[in-house]
């Protein structure tokens, strides 16, 4: 009897020590009807001066992340812009990546490296989004940030030029054609390689999303082609110095072609799929700041999903990382900086399903167990949260429900992205809206309706 006694207490100590592990978090979320009283101490988010108190706590962090809790808010692009070009102008960050294909990003870098351009120049370019769901980038709020962008790069020398550039690795058959202009008579290796993967591709019409439909029977297919288009055009790109922008740019299309079709591969299992793109981002984004030195910095803009320290969210649980915590382990914590980006209501630019033509949505209004209720909750306004402030607050040291939206959204039937965070620990900021208006995009005049292939896994 003695001996089961001891056996139980000892089980019952692990039980708590266990319980009371991860910083004493506790994994129910905060009940706000049953705890109304909490309070969160913030800074107003009236105008641009009222940033002031953000890039204090930025400090000399060499990578902040700016984050949306949707690809279609029009707020989330204008103050991530009023925050980058802060960030540019009076901590010398050197240029901005995004969630976005490569090659058409890689456009807008060198347009906005280029001579002064109007304001038909820039819709025209905007326009190069051609990909659904293309209102991510093909809109007006990004206008206005390529406009200055392009603005601002007048006056600075070739080397000490802004720079923008896309994370994402969908677009492999665009990022393979974009190589052969690179490539000398005397690459022909290189060039053989390329050919050979074009023709192999053609088979599936230059669409990713009929490649995609086709391994998930089991057939390699281009899978060789892609990996002789690495290995010969990133020789090619050590021969001629891979310290040139245009040197590292076709490296970085040969890295699309490999390892796009890689992660084509991969979504059969949607976990390995969501982590390989993660290390993608990550390993684009180590090669950018090496082309730019060792003094560089980055301003990174993706959904709260990839920029939110995943350790601290439920895919975690799943066996998922993402880029927030990659960056911070790679990095250490003093040098990343992350803001998230949410709101309570107003209205969003989505589709009802996957390549539908995009619309304007209400957003629906977040129910009582989320973060974005109790910021409501507490008053109106909008607000800048700065997590080190909320570190004496343990009501906010537990997992709460947060709410975001992706491409596709349901409103009346409340199918937004419900997940739970320890927001303190997720974020160093947060920046709340307290009503938010919809993205205003650019008409490609292509067809909305994409391919039926692709799935939300992508974003």
């Amino acid at each position: 009897m003695k001996a089961f006694m001891s056996r139980y207490i000892l089980l019952f100590i692990l039980f708590f020590l266990l319980s009371c592990s991860a910083h004493h978090y506790s994994n129910e979320q905060i009940n706000f009807k049953k705890d109304p009283v909490v309070q969160i101490p913030y800074h107003p988010l009236n105008n641009e001066k009222d940033l002031g108190i953000l890039l204090k706590a930025i400090d000399t962090s060499r990578i902040v992340l700016l984050g949306e809790a949707s690809h279609g808010t029009s707020e989330y692009y204008t103050w991530r812009t009023a925050i980058s070009k802060l960030l540019i102008k009076e901590k010398g960050f050197s240029f901005i990546a995004v969630e976005g294909d490569w090659t058409d990003c890689y456009k807008v870098n060198n347009f906005i490296k280029a001579e002064k351009k109007d304001a038909n120049a820039v819709i025209a370019l905007l326009k190069e989004y051609n990909r659904w769901p293309t209102w991510l980038w093909a809109n007006y709020e990004v206008a206005s940030l390529v406009s200055w962008l392009n603005e601002y790069n007048q006056n600075r020398s070739a080397k000490d030029k802004i720079g923008f550039y896309g994370l994402d690795l969908f677009n492999i058959a665009e990022a393979a054609n974009e190589i052969i202009p690179f490539l000398t008579p005397a690459d022909t290796t290189a060039m053989h390689a390329v050919k050979k993967f074009q023709v192999c591709f053609k088979l599936y019409a230059n669409d990713e999303q009929q490649y995609s439909k086709v391994l998930t029977r089991g057939i390699n297919t281009c899978k060789e082609a892609a990996y002789d288009v690495w290995q010969t055009v990133h020789a090619a790109a050590f021969k001629k110095s891979n310290t040139s922008e245009t040197g590292f740019a076709m490296d970085q299309d040969a890295n699309v072609v490999f390892d796009g079709e890689l992660y084509f591969r991969t979504r059969g299992n949607a976990v390995d799929a969501w982590n390989f793109r993660e290390n993608h981002m990550l390993e684009t984004i180590k090669r950018i700041l090496k082309l730019y030195g060792p003094n560089s910095k980055v301003i990174v803009w993706a959904h709260n999903n990839h920029i939110g320290d995943a350790q601290f969210a439920t895919m975690h649980w799943a066996g998922k990382i993402n880029l927030g915590n990659l960056l911070r382990y790679k990095y250490g914590e003093k040098d990343v900086f992350i803001i998230g980006l949410g709101s309570y209501t107003g209205s969003v630019i989505a589709a009802e399903k996957w390549g539908a033509s995009y619309q304007q949505m209400p957003v629906a209004i977040a129910d009582d167990s989320t973060w974005e209720e109790k910021l409501h909750h507490h008053n109106t306004d909008n607000k800048i949260i700065i997590s080190k402030e909320l570190k004496d607050k343990p009501a906010l040291l537990r997992w709460i429900s947060t709410i975001g939206v992706g491409v596709i959204y349901h409103p009346l039937n409340r199918t937004g992205i419900y997940s739970l965070s320890v927001i303190p620990d997720r974020y160093d900021a947060f920046l709340f809206f307290e009503h938010t208006n919809a993205l205003h995009p650019i008409a490609t005049h292509v067809n909305e309706k994409g391919p039926l292939g692709k799935t939300p896994l992508d974003y």
